[in-house]
């Protein structure tokens, strides 16, 4: 969601700022801002705009502001709406304390009233303001003492008032009083240090670093850190000092282009044939004595053999993954399998059962509700003592270094690369060949099916990078002319079943997500028991019908909707039944496992024209964010 950047230093902030937010706008934002201690005058300059990030560098075209410390954001509104006076930095009263903050302060209201009380007007509606005005009170209750104006005694004034802060926070703050020093902290908000020769730069997320330095400091949960040029003091939440090896950033910085194609969503669903190829070759090996592939992880899955049930923790998109993946674990591998809402497991979590493996799935790696679920899950099991309750942890990313990353070692890589387009393609593709791993790997090890079986499987899945590249030829240009149709829809209903059900969620979102139209995905065999009453010509329905178990339903679902006038629109393979169709959007004949990992290809280009289409901001679709870190 919202990004952060703050630098201290010998250079420029302001060309480090604005790089680093840069980096950061494909997480979501609507609003943007900088605030710089001059060099020249020492007094905070700041500079904020409503919209895109080009609107503050026009802002900033002419701006020579000669200082070495600032701080930056990018904001997705929680409190107030996206206009200029609620865009970060935020400043006190005197403008002497600016604030960035990723997060919600659940107790803003409270101390606002409270400021208010003593005379202090406030300028924004967010919650971030109280934290510049709280500083600022306390600064000048230190200042009583005869304290130097320096970094530490800013570092007090902060550390004072996060005690009084509720909720979830990562907080950057400068101080005119102490103009080479920038204090941060964090909350169950991701927040990283990156190490340069003499200046620092910390950030919400690593690409915004990666240009920098490959040296990076991970901010823990509760910390603070006061940064100079002459290095970092972090303290953890009892004010003990800390010391600890930074580590290398395991990411190489990525070039960021659209090559050829019109939006970065188009060119992530072009990339799919790679990743399966990635996939393959990373995690599916043959063993050169048995010449039987296996899948094989950088961790040790001993532990997988005492496992008898899985919950698994996500949100969105990747909880649609996670659906999938409880099909092929319960129906592959014969364990049965939960999926749940990370927001929703915290406040209502299954019984403590032993031998439960626990699989968080967070594109990010810093989804809120998915760390904190996981973070309870660790501290219920351990509150067990038993040997058979300890949490055994598995987490499903793409980014290996982010906070799940450092608070689970069992990592499955899904080596997507950087997603840019706010709608997830690509990694929800890599989400699936996750799944599919895991399913073989615990078919292997339960031998829940037969060799022959497996190796099945195995083979179509290798056979998957031609398919998916022949799908993007297919339908590009035929969605594209589809989408046409589309301009004046309002509604349209998705129908799957059985491995498919969560592939008509996933169509449904992408639509919603994209393109502003209502969508919903249903269990084809559920359509006539409620939502048969929203059809008729103006409501199309997209089926998922894929030979196999439940495809004569499926096809008899169809025949239910076309019966009410409703415009039919087919994904399958052609075949006998679905001559039903008014327009099929064709998928190859294979095995039925593996359909979802082609059924979803064609969705994803027809969301992507039909948004192109109505000429939305497709890689950047209005109130949504690529990372969401808070509750």
């Amino acid at each position: 969601m919202c990004g952060i950047v703050a630098v201290t230093g010998y250079k420029k902030a302001l060309p480090l700022l604005i790089n680093g937010l840069e980096k950061l706008e494909y997480r979501g934002y609507d609003s943007a801002g900088i605030a710089v201690i001059s060099s020249e005058t020492k007094n905070i300059v700041c500079n904020k705009a409503e919209g895109k990030l080009n609107n503050l560098k026009n802002n900033l075209k002419n701006a020579e502001i000669p200082g070495t410390v600032g701080i930056g954001h990018t904001r997705w509104a929680t409190h107030g709406k996206p206009e200029v006076k609620n865009a970060h930095p935020h400043l006190d009263s005197l403008g002497k304390v600016a604030v960035v903050q990723n997060g919600i302060i659940e107790n803003y209201q409270e101390l606002k009233s409270k400021l208010e009380k003593e005379g202090i007007s406030f300028d924004s509606d967010t919650d971030t303001e109280v934290i510049p005005h709280l500083i600022q009170k306390e600064l000048i209750a230190l200042s009583q003492l005869n304290l130097e104006n320096n970094g530490s005694t800013l570092l007090v004034a902060v550390r004072n008032v996060i005690s009084d802060l509720e909720g979830s926070y990562a907080l950057a703050v400068i101080w005119s009083g102490a103009p080479d020093s920038l204090v941060v902290a964090r909350r169950q908000a991701p927040l990283i240090i990156g190490l340069g020769e003499g200046e620092f730069i910390c950030a919400s997320d690593t690409p915004a670093i990666a240009s920098f330095t490959k040296i990076i400091l991970p901010l823990e949960d509760g910390e603070i850190a006061l940064l100079t040029p002459l290095g970092i003091e972090i303290y953890d939440s009892n004010n003990e000092r800390q010391y600890r090896n930074p580590i290398s950033l395991q990411i190489a910085e990525q070039v960021i282009d659209k090559n050829n194609f019109r939006h970065y969503m188009l060119k992530e669903i072009y990339d799919q044939p790679e990743i399966a190829k990635y996939w393959l070759e990373k995690y599916l090996i043959k063993d050169l004595k048995t010449s039987k592939f296996q899948i094989k992880y950088p961790f040790d899955t001993k532990f997988f053999e005492s496992i008898e049930r899985i919950e698994i923790v996500a949100c969105g998109t990747s909880k649609h993954a996670a659906m999938v993946g409880k099909f092929l674990l319960e129906q592959f591998s014969g364990i049965p399998t939960n999926v749940f809402f990370a927001s929703e497991f915290r406040y209502s979590p299954p019984p403590l059962l032993p031998n439960t493996l626990t699989i968080g799935v967070t594109q990010s790696g810093e989804t809120a509700d998915t760390i904190a679920a996981i973070k309870m899950e660790i501290q219920r099991r351990a509150s067990m003592g038993d040997e058979s309750y300890k949490p055994n942890l598995v987490a499903i990313t793409n980014r290996i270094e982010s906070s799940i990353g450092r608070q689970i070692s069992n990592i499955i890589d899904i080596g997507a690369g950087i997603e840019i387009g706010v709608a997830a393609t690509k990694t929800f593709f890599a989400q699936l060949l996750s799944f599919y791993g895991l399913a073989i790997k615990f078919a292997q090890i339960k031998q829940s099916q037969s060799n022959e079986t497996i190796s099945q499987l195995i083979s179509e899945l290798t056979k998957l990078p031609p398919l998916v590249e022949e799908l993007l030829e297919k339908h590009n240009q035929s969605s594209e002319k589809l989408a046409h149709e589309f301009f004046n829809i309002k509604d349209v209903i998705f129908l799957g079943r059985g491995i498919n059900y969560p592939i008509a969620l996933e169509g449904a979102l992408k639509l919603k997500e994209i393109s502003y139209i209502h969508a919903a995905g249903y269990p084809a065999g559920e359509m006539k028991h409620g939502p048969i009453a929203l059809l008729d010509k103006k409501v199309p329905v997209i089926s998922i019908a894929f030979p196999g178990e439940v495809f004569d339903k499926v096809i008899s679902n169809a025949q239910e909707a076309k019966a009410r006038d409703a415009y039919l629109i087919g994904v399958a393979p052609k075949c006998k039944g679905t001559e039903i169709f008014d327009y099929l959007m064709a998928i190859p004949s294979t095995n039925e496992w593996i359909s979802p990992l082609l059924a979803i290809v064609p969705l994803q280009l027809l969301s992507y024209h039909i948004a192109a289409h109505r000429g939305l901001d497709v890689d950047q679709p209005r109130n949504l964010a690529k990372s969401v870190t808070v509750e």
